[in-house]
This record gives structure tokens, C-alpha cells and sequence, in this order.
């Protein structure tokens, strides 16, 4: 088992990242991958720039079809939306927020959420970046969906009383 030196660590660290076959530092649209829509409870599309050498970020195209929105959810990691096209509301706990083209929309950690697109006739198209990675190399992502339901009925669903745990 190998040990943790800061001194290597800090001996590693220089001042630039060298591009190579397998650190790429342009991904195009084209590139980003699909999350498997049977993995993923979001009922939104979710593409990740998975190819970019980024070690303590995830970055993903994510796009909400006419009326549609996101799960109900909440996560460890923090979250901010750069709106690239479209108009629409977020429900994060008991605020409601609205936002348009350009807005950025911040999802703080352990934060019930939702995201809808008030648009009847257009798709919004959402810039993701969540330090999820970060989280999952120490070892403490986490995440809950309780689906296409309103606030109250998620907090039911896994807001319970201490000493009894998360119910799927």
C-alpha cells in the first residue's frame, strides 16, 4: 500500500499541464458522451466532456426538451448552470428563481432542486460544472433522485427522522 508524501506531491506540481493523446485540451460538441439515458435518472440529456483532463470538475451539455425539466435531486458536490440558450425556473429547497440566456444558476451542496424550462416550443441548453470528481476521489460524492416529484414529497420520501436512514 502506498503512502501519501506532500513533498511528492508538491515535487509533482508544475506550472504547466503537457497536452497528450490522452489529455486533449479542446473537446468538441461532436465528442461529448452520452450518459446512458437507463442510468441516469434525469429525464433531461446529459452529455459529459469526459475527455478533458479536468481531475476535481465534471463538465457536461445538458438539454431540457419544450416543458420539460430536471429530477428532483440533491447532491454533495455544487453545481453551476450557465444558461446558453432558453428561459425557465429553478426550484432549489423553498426559493424559486428564474433565469434566461446568460444567467449562471448556483445549486449549492445537499440542496433539493429542480430545473424546468418554461418554454412550450424550445429546448434550454444548460453548461453543467459540478466538482463532483473532487468529491468522489475523497470519497464522499453522494447523490439522491426522488424523480419527477415536488419538493414536499421528496423531503418525505428521504427526510427522515435521525437514526433511520435513506429509503429509495
Amino acid at each position: 500500500m502506498s503512502t501519501f508524501e506532500m513533498a511528492d506531491f508538491l515535487g509533482s506540481l508544475r506550472d504547466e499541464v503537457p497536452p497528450g493523446p490522452g489529455r486533449p485540451l479542446v473537446v468538441h460538441d461532436a465528442d461529448l458522451q452520452p450518459l446512458p439515458a437507463d442510468q441516469v435518472h434525469n429525464p433531461t440529456t446529459l452529455r459529459v466532456a469526459g475527455d478533458l483532463p479536468t481531475l476535481t470538475f465534471e463538465l457536461f451539455k445538458q438539454v431540457f426538451p419544450p416543458g420539460g425539466s430536471s429530477d428532483m435531486q440533491r447532491h454533495h458536490h455544487e453545481t453551476i448552470h450557465y444558461v446558453v440558450s432558453g428561459d425557465g425556473h429553478s426550484e432549489i429547497e423553498d426559493e424559486v428563481v428564474t433565469w434566461t440566456t446568460g444567467s449562471f444558476v448556483y445549486t449549492p451542496p445537499w440542496t433539493w432542486h429542480r430545473h424546468h424550462n418554461d418554454a412550450p416550443d424550445r429546448p434550454v441548453e444548460f453548461l453543467t460544472i459540478e466538482n463532483s470528481r473532487l468529491l468522489g476521489l475523497l470519497g464522499v460524492g453522494r447523490r439522491q433522485s426522488a424523480g419527477l416529484v415536488d419538493m414536499d414529497t421528496a423531503r418525505a420520501r428521504f427526510d427522515l427522522p435521525t437514526g433511520e436512514g435513506d429509503r429509495p
